[in-house]
């Protein structure tokens, strides 16, 4: 008996090493999306940048991330998701290393590609790690805490990039913002190396990328990078250059290379070749749903932040840290209502996801409500943030937790991959159109302006729009999930 208690409590201190292992990855991966928002006002003095430069080390980034999500997920599946997680980890970390030294404005851009690449190939194993180490209520609380990490890191991005800028450690200006991920990225390399479970055995006794089968299916990923491309480039660069020709053709062309990748994958299914993104993924569970609201939700969410942001430094006059500062009733309310997630699903059930995401849309009609009607003051906006924190973090966990629930081992990356993508396509369209509503409204910079109320106002209603629309696919989420269709028989791989 005290042999068992003691293995017990073994296996359980492992997990807890495990999971703090990959939420550092996770927090780090977040976070770093926030960052370098604040300080492209001191990159752009730093390294001679021109404006378009200084918006390129944060929508390049955001742009490679999202083209290589899916290919990084898939190549979990198929190498181990313990070797991706540690050869992107290295990768970002010595990006960001470089990023922090670059000298002028075209190597930080490049190396913020880097950067990307490495954060896409390591980010989609840590939701494949939760599903397949962690079961039950033990998974439950592992969803709850990445809920609660991604909250905090969100908002904990914006106040380190201020408080950064703010101490200019050693005179050195905006580099402590991308150095700050090197103590970091190396703890995590020496804790994943310690706790990440090692890659499956392979048919023939043989562990890693050989053995027939094991191939990344290249025109898939290749056609779907292309897609991708098509829709990110311009809704993340178009707004920028003015909405050129290209950023209203390069959509209308994304539906037929879509449509390709599609049936491409489609007849590799049928042959039985490990295609990028199975064509049965979709009607696996509530995986389909899951993906449709994520890209609503974050779509909402991005384009809250970023509307807030410019509201309160160009129409208030907020600096970074202050403006950031705002955003921790937010932070503290999503991290509380990840946590105590887990423990009200089992009294209320799936009454959960409804109460997060009527919360959501609640706190954001009473900011437009309060904007229409004078502009909300700092208690007003404070507690309308509280309540839109509250209503996400009872509903971003679950959400994940949903959308795997029925997804098998050996395509746990791939589904990982392909979720974050919904996700990361949500958060550049809502950015847009919240951006869009804003810039068309905009006519000053006084917050007694009309033209300034009246541009927080209307990016409000989009984004207000955008929660009503997350709350009404809701439904979708609650029916009893379908069991998955049989499939064409997986290729010789990784078992699991």
């Amino acid at each position: 008996m005290d042999a068992d208690t003691g293995m017990d409590a073994g296996a359980g201190r492992r997990e807890r090493l495990l999971l703090a292992v990959v939420m550092g990855g996770t927090f780090m991966a977040i976070m770093d999306g926030f960052i370098v928002n604040v300080a492209v006002p001191a990159v752009r003095a730093g390294v001679g940048a021109s404006f378009a430069q200084a918006e390129l080390t944060v929508s390049g980034y955001l742009l490679a991330y999202g083209l290589f999500l899916v290919a990084g997920g898939r190549l979990g599946d198929l190498w181990g998701h313990r070797r991706l997680f540690l050869a992107g980890l290295a990768l970002f970390t010595a990006a960001s290393l470089a990023c922090g030294l670059a000298a002028s404005a075209p190597a930080l851009i490049a190396f913020r590609l880097v950067q990307a690449l490495g954060a896409a190939l390591f980010y989609p194993q840590v939701l494949s790690v939760l599903q397949t180490a962690f079961t039950g209520r033990r998974q439950a609380r592992a969803f709850a805490v990445f809920g609660a990490t991604i909250g905090g890191a969100s908002v904990a991005g914006q106040l380190l990039g201020g408080l950064l800028l703010h101490a200019d450690l050693f005179g050195l200006s905006w580099r402590p913002v991308f150095l700050l991920n090197v103590p970091l990225g190396l703890l995590l390399l020496l804790g994943a190396a310690l706790t990440l479970p090692p890659a499956p055995r392979r048919h023939g006794g043989h562990s890693g990328p050989g053995g027939r089968g094991a191939g990344l299916d290249g025109a898939g990923t290749l056609l779907l990078a292309a897609t991708l491309l098509l829709l990110l480039v311009p809704l993340t660069l178009g707004h920028g250059a003015g909405w050129p020709v290209w950023s209203r053709v390069m959509p209308a062309a994304a539906v037929p290379v879509a449509a390709l990748f599609l049936r491409h994958e489609r007849a590799l299914a049928r042959r039985g070749g490990q295609a990028v993104v199975d064509p049965g993924l979709f009607t696996r569970g509530r995986f389909g749903a899951s993906s449709a609201l994520a890209v609503v939700f974050f779509a909402g969410n991005a384009g809250l932040f970023f509307l807030l942001t410019l509201h309160l430094q160009t129409v208030l006059g907020y600096g970074a840290l202050r403006a950031g500062a705002c955003f921790t009733p937010l932070a503290v309310m999503f991290v509380l209502a990840s946590l105590l997630a887990p423990r009200l699903q089992e009294r209320i059930g799936t009454r959960l996801l409804v109460a997060g995401y009527v919360l959501n849309a609640a706190g954001t009609l009473a900011l437009l409500a309060a904007a229409v009607a004078a502009g909300p003051g700092p208690a007003v906006l404070l507690a309308c943030l509280a309540v839109i924190g509250f209503g996400q973090g009872l509903g971003v966990g679950p959400l994940f937790a949903a959308a795997l629930e029925q997804v098998p081992a050996r395509l746990a990356g791939a589904a990982s991959g392909v979720l974050e993508t919904a996700a990361q396509l949500g958060m550049a369209l809502g950015v847009t159109l919240t951006g869009l509503a804003f810039a068309a409204r905009h006519g000053g910079t006084h917050p007694a302006d009309p033209g300034a109320l009246g541009a927080f106002g209307a990016g409000l209603a989009v984004a207000a729009l955008l929660a009503l629309s997350a709350l009404a696919l809701v439904p979708r989420l609650l029916r009893p999930a379908p069991a998955p269709a049989p499939g064409p028989a997986p290729a010789p791989g990784p078992r699991r």
